[in-house]
């Protein structure tokens, strides 16, 4: 399955009650408000509050002039949803910055009904993946849950390959390179990007251009009807939280469907990818102090019986989200990872 540092750590920590690693004050306080985000804006009733959500996670405008070595621009994918994306991409002046970018079409976390690409959080992560990787990044600002439920996040990821498919849309300044296409995402982000590989690949040939050369999955968020020992193991870890997650599926899934569904379930979500070459390598991501890690190595594990070639990363001391810390030295790693798995595409 690819390397993989030894979770054991993490495991003996939280079983001696620990449901969190050490982390500077001002970092714990920034965890302690991502979880109060969530909380303060969902209602029982599905819902939410999302006058509130707007003062609570003011986007950041794109920004032509280049922040930490990196131009944004905001693009429309399809007017007609309407959706939109945020374009990231190394700024330079070199001959050799006219080579067309491998492009990575991100999709950002949040439980399917939280945050956006004009986010705080996610401005500066696909900034740092960006330089780091010396690709563009495509964030999509999909449709989200409850008001759009599944597939419409589904569809607006694959109406950005189509995008990306179009070469009026990647001749511009910066030139992309299509047929170096690689699809990431963390959390609920990290599913879409698997779901919308598995859609790319069940039917490829509606692609001119667009080819898929890895799959990057950060902590994916995927689950299922039991609990599963991390999940109470790790009851009251930052970020993730079982009424939390329950809420999510219950804004997302379609009315009435459980979490056998193809888009909770591991097991479902690989349907048919056995007999489809075009679904690309995958990367999935994994941290010792997510609750979610259970159902991230069962995906792993899916894929595997399915015949993919997949690559565990496992970093112990790392909660649900870390990467969009940097001051975790974790996050910094995962970056020069990410640059490795696009540098690998050449």
């Amino acid at each position: 399955m690819g390397e993989a540092a030894d979770p054991a750590p993490a495991v003996e920590a939280a079983a001696k009650g620990r449901v969190a690693p050490p982390m500077p004050w001002r970092t714990r306080l920034a965890v302690l408000a991502a979880g109060y985000v969530t909380d303060a804006t969902r209602r029982a009733d599905g819902t939410v509050n999302r006058r509130l959500l707007g003062v609570l996670d003011k986007g950041v405008a794109a920004s032509a002039t280049p922040r930490n070595g990196v131009a944004s621009r905001d693009v429309v994918i399809d007017p007609a949803v309407p959706l939109r994306a945020r374009l990231f991409h190394p700024a330079g002046g070199g001959a050799e910055d006219r080579r067309p970018l491998p492009v990575i079409v991100f999709f950002h976390g949040g439980g399917f009904a939280y945050l956006s690409a004009a986010s705080p959080a996610y401005d500066a992560a696909c900034r740092r993946i960006a330089r780091h990787a010396g690709a563009a990044v495509l964030s999509v600002d999909y449709r989200r849950a409850p008001e759009h439920r599944f597939p419409a996040a589904y569809d607006d990821g694959l109406a950005a390959l189509r995008f990306l498919d179009d070469p009026a849309n990647t001749a511009r300044d910066p030139p992309l390179d299509p047929s170096r296409c690689f699809l990431a995402g963390d959390s609920a982000g990290g599913n879409i990007a698997h779901h919308v590989a598995r859609r790319y690949a069940l039917d490829p040939s509606a692609f001119a251009a667009v080819r898929l050369a890895g799959l990057v999955a950060i902590q994916p968020f995927f689950g299922g009807e039991e609990r599963t020992p991390a999940e109470l193991r790790l009851d009251g870890a930052p970020i993730v939280s079982v009424p939390r997650t329950d809420w999510m599926w219950r804004a997302f899934l379609p009315p009435g469907a459980d979490r056998t569904h193809e888009a909770c379930s591991p097991d479902a979500a690989v349907a048919g990818i056995e007999s489809a070459p075009a679904f690309p390598s995958a990367t999935v991501v994994v941290g010792g102090y997510d609750p979610l890690q259970d159902w991230q190595r069962r995906y792993c594990d899916a894929l595997l019986a399915k015949g993919k070639e997949v690559r565990l990363l496992e970093y112990p001391a790392a909660i649900h989200a870390f990467y969009v810390f940097p001051e975790f030295a974790d996050a910094k790693d995962l970056m020069l990872r990410i640059k490795d798995i696009v540098a690998g595409s050449e």
